[in-house]
């Protein structure tokens, strides 16, 4: 017999007990795209970490003081800030870094009769380097208005919306609480990243800040940076390094009392952490493919039980028992290879609804596919096996009796 008969006679009859063989595929179609939806987004998930530190700068170096240190007689104490003077000493010590201060404060800003809460960072021009920022109309700071504390600013989008709506702001003069200034360059947009919505911003030159603002020489957190993302590392170390001698560190056992951080290593720790998550639930939703794979099993067995007369027929008339045996595990086969093709169609389609309300980027893996795919073909096979076998050693007599 051909494999095209044997084909055709097992799609023949499981196309006789249609609700039979979609109750049996029902839980290979689960399996497969429990399994697909959680790879996927899993993976959804981590290209959204991904995107989302790339967009806060992707070189990014981050240097701010430590929580706490240990003090005198061993209890926690603040540990000092940051001042303008280390962060020149960062930008003059180590070649080919990019290095900007960040002073925040908050304040009321207002333009014309509408006013809203709002956040000023006093900064350089290369912050926009380092966080990796456009800017859409206007201008930079210029060397005077940096060393000078120029009352003028550089606005967000969101700033801009909501103050100007569809009015032109650059040239005019924004209040800051008790203080203004002129609005010299508007930032193209970023969007929300992790909930924070990044185009929420105004920046000022640091001594403005200083001097208008905190009325005080400290620095908040320092942003560094470097074009090549292969000098991050050797960056980081030099910072270290330049900050220990700097804030009297000594020893190679001591506390430091600052925090020097790159976004590669975040990213990697967090993609990590949602590869272990993906992979444990995947190994969950595998159970539930384990689980169709037994009932599939159970239904053939059924079947072989029901079809006994009919295998008897066949026996006597010249089938042997290899050509049964191939029916059983072809039929348990197209049975498994059905549920898995309409389980990726259902666990993708879930997919891109969940990414879309999510709103994940999403990732579709192609390899996951194939494996998911094959894998439930093989389940046919394999645990097609047992009745198939069973259905091969009726004994012919015995089998033309069974009513």
């Amino acid at each position: 017999m051909s494999p095209f008969d044997i084909l055709r006679m097992a799609i023949g009859a499981l196309t006789n007990n249609k609700l039979r063989a979609l109750l049996t595929s029902l839980g290979i179609i689960i399996g497969v795209a429990s399994v697909i939806l959680m790879i996927h987004l899993g993976q959804s998930a981590s290209r959204s970490v991904t995107d989302t530190i790339s967009n806060l700068g992707s070189n990014m170096i981050i240097i701010q003081p430590a929580r706490s240190k240990r003090g005198a007689g061993g209890q926690r104490i603040r540990a000092d800030n940051f001042d303008i003077e280390d962060v020149q000493a960062i930008k003059d010590g180590i070649p080919g870094v990019m290095v900007a201060p960040a002073i925040f404060h908050g304040a009321l800003l207002m333009y014309g009769s509408t006013a809203r809460a709002g956040s000023i960072t006093g900064t350089n021009n290369d912050y926009l380097e380092v966080r990796s920022w456009k800017l859409e109309v206007g201008r930079l700071f210029d060397s005077s208005e940096l060393t000078g504390g120029a009352p003028v600013c550089i606005l967000g989008k969101t700033i801009v919306e909501e103050l100007y709506g569809d009015r032109q702001p650059l040239g005019t003069t924004l209040r800051l609480d008790r203080s203004s200034c002129q609005v010299i360059g508007v930032l193209a947009e970023k969007g929300n990243t992790a909930g924070n919505d990044q185009d929420d911003v105004l920046l000022m030159p640091w001594k403005a800040v200083q001097r208008r603002f905190k009325g005080r020489d400290e620095v908040d957190i320092i942003f560094a940076g470097t074009r090549s993302p292969d000098q991050v590392p050797r960056i980081k170390s030099s910072i270290e390094i330049l900050l220990r001698t700097r804030r009297g560190i000594t020893s190679e056992d001591a506390e430091y009392d600052f925090e020097v951080r790159d976004l590669q290593e975040i990213v990697q720790t967090l993609e990590q952490v949602t590869l272990t998550l993906t992979a444990l639930l995947g190994a969950i939703a595998a159970i539930s493919l384990l689980v169709g794979s037994i009932g599939i099993m159970n239904i053939m067995l059924v079947s072989v039980t029901e079809r006994t007369r009919e295998i008897g027929v066949r026996l006597a008339i010249g089938a042997t028992a290899r050509d049964v045996q191939i029916q059983f595990l072809v039929e348990a086969s197209v049975l498994s290879a059905i549920g898995g093709v309409i389980g990726i169609i259902v666990g993708l389609g879930t997919t891109w609804v969940i990414a879309t309300l999510l709103e994940l980027p999403l990732v579709v893996s192609y390899p996951a596919v194939l494996i998911s795919f094959g894998f439930s073909a093989l389940i046919g096979i394999v645990f097609g096996f047992v009745p198939a076998r069973k259905a091969a050693h009726l004994n012919p007599i015995e089998a033309l009796r069974h009513e």
